[in-house]
């Protein structure tokens, strides 16, 4: 088991991944469906003003906040080499950093993007809605299976 700073360093890792769990797993599975649910135009319009909020101070802070915790767990983790838990911890760190963050930049982001850039009622936008939902959520579950996974193995860690 892990003691110290060290452990409390790691208590915020599995609380901070699994709130971020949290916030994607809504999305996927309430969020998401209700904008699919509305006429396209309405949903493109609905998540591009949601794309906009997610980029206020509160979201972005938890959301690198959380990345950032992870790096510091991860760098900590080599640098130190605990008896205990280094597989956990290090583990853990990947699963945020690359299977919420990385992930977000590579395949929720892009799709961001070019929604943003269709005017809601645009023949365009139309089309491209329903691919939207369909990629952009199922990436959204690899995040919300990525952060859950990571909050799981930093609680282990600390067993």
């Amino acid at each position: 088991m892990i003691d110290g700073p060290y452990s409390l360093l790691t208590l915020l890792g599995a609380l901070a991944t699994g709130l971020m769990a949290g916030v994607f797993c809504v999305f996927s599975v309430m969020v998401m469906r209700a904008l699919a649910a509305l006429p396209p135009a309405q949903g493109v319009a609905a998540m591009n003003a949601i794309n906009s909020a997610a980029m206020a101070p509160a979201f972005m802070v938890l959301f690198l906040g959380t990345a950032v915790v992870c790096a510091v767990i991860a760098v900590v983790t080599f640098v130190l080499w605990p008896e205990d838990g280094t597989v956990h911890l290090l583990l853990g760190s990947a699963l945020y950093l690359f299977g919420v963050f990385g992930v977000t930049m590579v395949a929720n982001v892009p799709r961001n993007d070019a929604l943003m850039r269709l005017e809601p009622g645009a023949p365009e936008a139309v089309a491209y809605w329903p691919t939207y939902v369909r990629e952009w959520t199922l990436w959204n579950h690899v995040r919300a299976a990525a952060a859950a996974a990571a909050s799981i193995v930093y609680m282990l860690a600390l067993i």
